[in-house]
């Protein structure tokens, strides 16, 4: 569906579905282009819902640390977003897709890194309970 909804709007817009440069858009300014924006990250959250309906064990929140590691690690992901300009829907579903390299080396380092820090922080959590 992501695929989908990312092929549907670069096809009918030009627009790339990245989903923290469409939120970030609508949090520093509002234009002639809100509207695809809203309506874009309106449809990701009914989707949610949706999902969260018909499907309650889909947002398990089982085994996840406590909610300052959660916003530290949300804080995290967006500063990494700035960083690396763009996001992994950005970068990994539409970038990979045109075949930009930029895109293919952003996603592969988001990739790594995640994978790393979830190594490191199952190491750090057998060792300290």
């Amino acid at each position: 569906m992501i695929g989908l909804a990312a092929g549907l709007l670069w096809l009918s817009g030009g627009q790339i579905a990245g989903i923290s440069g469409i939120l970030g858009s609508l949090l520093s300014r509002w234009g002639q282009a809100t509207l695809w924006r809203v309506a874009f990250l309106a449809g990701m959250l009914g989707t949610a819902i949706w999902l969260q309906a018909v499907w309650p064990g889909a947002f398990s929140l089982a085994g996840l640390p406590g909610l300052g590691m959660t916003a530290l690690s949300g804080l995290l992901v967006g500063v990494g977003t700035r960083l690396g300009s763009g996001c992994t829907s950005g970068h990994g579903v539409c970038g990979i897709a045109r075949g930009s390299v930029r895109s293919i080396a952003a996603t592969l380092t988001f990739m790594l890194t995640g994978a790393l820090t979830v190594f490191l922080m199952n190491r750090w959590l057998e060792s300290a309970g």
